[in-house]
């Protein structure tokens, strides 16, 4: 199959960018009403943001305990990612291996030169051939449609609403309160963009995951692998021993398959359901 732009993807893309920047230019028009100055703490953010922006593959590698690993260590993996990067037109990303029995894979980087992808020792021992070569398709399409950086651009506002409702009363303290809005008003507008940047985000983070599905069938001609693999990803992480859960449950958004929360957790999930994209890849298997 040859590779097409997903202008859905890059539809929805520029649609919750869109409602971001005005949903955070009323916030800040009300952050206004109550402080003297926001410089300092939106200055720290950003540096912290940039920070994480340049060095994204190293802090997510580290975060991971992913340890990135040469091509006498892992030659089929590296000869296998290398051969799915020129069939997608990218260069090699670095390659990085999990020692965890959780079967899963993720994709890290600013851009297209600076991603890498990495896998866990579980995922190599749970599939076969085809089916691991699905999943490192899946996300060479992630490096491929440059999620990672939008994902981290989208997030940075974000997370300032978040600190802002966590820690308002400390920023609100001090200085002359004659002119200002009480803190509550800041503190539930914080709330608010916080609310509903999360679920564009959120949104935005389940489409993107079919993107990706069909960006790596794509690129390997074999949307059955890839629909294989996810059923048995899905089907091993019950098995998967509790502290291994808890370990990686906060890093769902770069997984392939998220760790399975409670109800809630459901809800606001980053991934759309396993059998939905299993659904959308025969559908495509059948096209093809």
């Amino acid at each position: 199959m040859k590779w097409k732009a997903d202008w859905g993807l890059r539809g929805r893309m520029a649609l919750t960018m869109f409602l971001l920047f005005a949903l955070y230019a009323v916030f800040i028009g009300i952050l206004s009403t109550r402080f003297t100055s926001m410089f300092v703490p939106v200055l720290l953010l950003g540096s912290f943001s940039l920070v994480q922006f340049f060095f994204s593959d190293k802090l997510t590698l580290w975060s991971m305990g992913a340890k990135e690993v040469t091509e006498d260590e892992y030659p089929d993996l590296h000869r296998t990612l290398g051969r799915l990067s020129q069939q997608a037109d990218l260069p090699k990303p670095k390659v990085a291996v999990v020692d965890s029995k959780v079967p899963n894979a993720f994709a890290t980087g600013r851009s297209q030169k600076n991603a890498a992808v990495a896998v866990t020792t579980g995922l190599m021992n749970t599939l076969d051939d085809d089916e691991l070569e699905g999943v490192l398709a899946h996300e060479l399409a992630h490096v491929k449609n440059r999620d990672m950086m939008v994902m981290t651009v989208a997030s940075f506002l974000s997370t300032i609403a978040f600190l802002v409702v966590r820690w308002g009363w400390w920023f609100g303290g001090g200085g002359d309160n004659r002119n200002q809005a009480p803190v509550w008003v800041a503190i539930v507008a914080s709330l608010v963009v916080w609310i509903v940047s999360f679920l564009l985000i959120r949104a935005l983070s389940r489409y993107r995951e079919f993107s990706a599905d069909r960006g790596g069938a794509t690129i390997t001609g074999k949307p059955a692998a890839l629909a294989s693999a996810l059923m048995t990803i899905d089907g091993n992480m019950s098995k998967v021993p509790k502290e291994d859960i808890r370990e990686q449950s906060e890093m769902n958004a770069f997984f392939i398959i998220p760790i399975k929360g409670d109800f809630i957790g459901k809800v606001f999930s980053t991934h759309p359901s396993t059998e939905k994209r299993v659904e959308r890849l025969r559908e495509l298997e059948r096209q093809m």
